[in-house]
């Protein structure tokens, strides 16, 4: 059978359409399971204990080398415009705004969507997921549901740990080995620093919290194949995290910034 560009391009059309669909029900699914009782609050609790506080050491140590480099990167670009004064400015808003959700979420889809996406394929090749289903159990109540809660709710706050680690290695580089005086630099820190630089970060955070769940739900829940399947759920899971995240980041920088 001759090769024919055109039933190539449909046929690529039709799997990303079928996916999109398959994803959107997905997430209908898992968002009416977690706004609607009954709530687990028990795997909830241990979801946020481990997206939030076994990420921490991982995010805490990003986000402090982050804000050691972009201090020291933007105090070299700045000393050929004479303009180093605006190196602790720069700092806070750059992890504020953007460094501290978006490496924060990559390190911490890497770390999640995958666990996530291996414990649910490993339990959907099991079979474990339709032993749930013939007790009486929703799978989406019981998985999904507390892990996309617990992404939502923990990622914000891992966000506000890692600006404040991002922005003191940025003091720590400033004052230590550049030569500011820590009164001023704490001072251009907090001046020019407004609350939507925050909020906007935070809106962000609670974003890929939810992608990095998400994705590690739905890979996971439809993995087939056994070992390799599974492998290859984790591996899809953190790719389209990762893309995802970058993906809304613009959108709601857009949304936040576009008029301003």
């Amino acid at each position: 059978m001759p090769w024919n560009p055109l039933q190539l391009i449909g046929h690529v059309v039709l799997a990303f359409m079928a996916t999109t669909g398959r994803l959107a029900i997905f997430t209908g699914n898992g968002v009416r399971n977690s706004v609607l009782p009954p709530f687990y609050f028990r795997l909830i609790g241990r979801q946020m204990l481990f997206i939030g506080y076994y990420s921490l050491p991982v995010v805490g140590l990003t986000a402090l080398f982050t804000g050691m480099v972009l201090a020291l990167q933007i105090f070299i670009g700045s000393e050929r415009f004479n303009a180093e004064n605006a190196v602790a400015t720069i700092v806070v808003i750059g992890i504020t705004r953007e460094l501290g959700p978006v490496l924060g979420g990559l390190m911490v889809a890497g770390r999640v969507s995958s666990a996530m996406a291996a414990e649910i394929g490993t339990m959907r090749v099991t079979e474990q997921i339709d032993a749930l289903t013939t007790l009486s159990t929703n799978p989406f109540k019981y998985l999904v549901a507390p892990r996309l809660i617990a992404g939502v709710t923990m990622m914000p706050l891992l966000v506000i740990i890692a600006d404040i680690i991002g922005v003191y290695g940025g003091y720590l580089v400033g004052t230590q080995k550049l030569g500011f005086n820590a009164g001023s630099y704490l001072t251009n820190t907090f001046e020019f620093l407004e609350v939507i630089d925050v909020v906007s970060g935070l809106v962000k955070a609670a974003v890929f919290g939810f992608i990095i769940a998400l994705m590690g739900c739905y890979h996971g829940f439809n993995s087939t194949g056994g070992a390799q399947g599974v492998g290859r759920a984790t591996t899809n899971a953190v790719v389209s995290a990762s893309i995802l995240i970058l993906v809304a980041n613009y959108l709601v920088t857009e949304i936040f910034f576009a008029g301003r």
